[in-house]
């Protein structure tokens, strides 16, 4: 079949269930609750062959200046034919001019570097069941008045604005937070996916202080199965090898049309909220 023929739309919650298919098809871990979450802080495109969702690609603003393409699936039977590059130019008209992310697949890699990427770092992902030692004291878990305050220190740490995201991840989920001098220096977020919960985005001034966080995260989880997907330049990946996670694959970081402006900060992002957000 043509992809020509197909029909390319806007994603909504009528695409919900065929778009869990595609997914569970193609063998991702997204659970239906998962891909719900991705479309309350998303908006996207839907291919169709009559009524049965054959592609997928999310555009997941963060503000007025970055946003994270994502969710970017096409059916196997119509691979091969351009429509995940149609789709994938339709997610980033979405975005307008807005900076684009993404963590691309190897196959995917080639496509993404046509459509004006660029790689940067590798970024790891690990999981499973952990046993950590007693948390650490002056980590607490953080209420939602703090929500400004984290949206803030993450603005810092990943060049947008992702309060709405960070919102979502509470509704379902729960923040660490660690205190210096009465504000907030670092937090780590932990919340439902896929087989179990995922760790991130864990921000921090430092490697020592985003360890403690996901131990503190991790012993609060114990006997459930975890997720966490960290950049090459954390410095985590061996570390947490040590913890118990096992090392089970990543992908590539890329961006579109980045700045070159941004000015250090005191923060940074030592685990990404998933490898569709960043």
């Amino acid at each position: 079949m043509q992809t020509d023929t197909l029909e390319l739309t806007s994603i909504d919650a009528r695409h919900l269930d065929g778009a869990w298919n595609l997914s569970r098809a193609a063998g991702w871990p997204h659970r239906r609750e998962d891909w719900a979450f991705s479309l309350s802080v998303s908006v996207g495109m839907v291919a169709l062959d009559g009524d049965r969702v054959v592609g997928t690609a999310l555009m997941t603003p963060f503000g007025g200046e970055s946003a994270a393409i994502n969710l970017i699936i096409v059916d196997q039977r119509m691979r091969g034919r351009g429509l995940g590059r149609r789709l994938t130019s339709a997610a980033l008209a979405l975005a307008g001019d807005r900076t684009c992310r993404l963590v691309a697949t190897a196959d995917g890699l080639p496509l993404y570097e046509k459509l004006g990427f660029r790689a940067t770092q590798e970024i790891y992902q690990h999981q499973g069941f952990v046993e950590v030692s007693q948390p650490l004291v002056g980590i607490e878990w953080a209420d939602t008045a703090s929500l400004p305050d984290l949206a803030a220190l993450d603005g810092q740490a990943c060049g947008g604005d992702r309060r709405n995201l960070l919102e979502q991840i509470a509704a379902g989920g729960q923040f660490a937070i660690l205190r210096r001098s009465g504000a907030i220096a670092a937090f780590a977020a932990v919340r439902p996916f896929g087989r179990g919960q995922v760790i991130g985005p864990v921000v921090a001034p430092d490697e020592e202080t985003a360890r403690q966080l996901i131990r503190f995260v991790a012993a609060s989880r114990e006997g459930q199965f975890l997720r966490i997907d960290v950049p090459g330049d954390s410095g985590l990946s061996h570390w947490l090898d040590g913890l118990g996670f096992t090392h089970v694959g990543g992908g590539m970081a890329m961006t579109r049309g980045a700045s070159s402006s941004r000015q250090p900060s005191i923060a940074r992002t030592f685990a990404l909220a998933s490898q569709a957000f960043g």
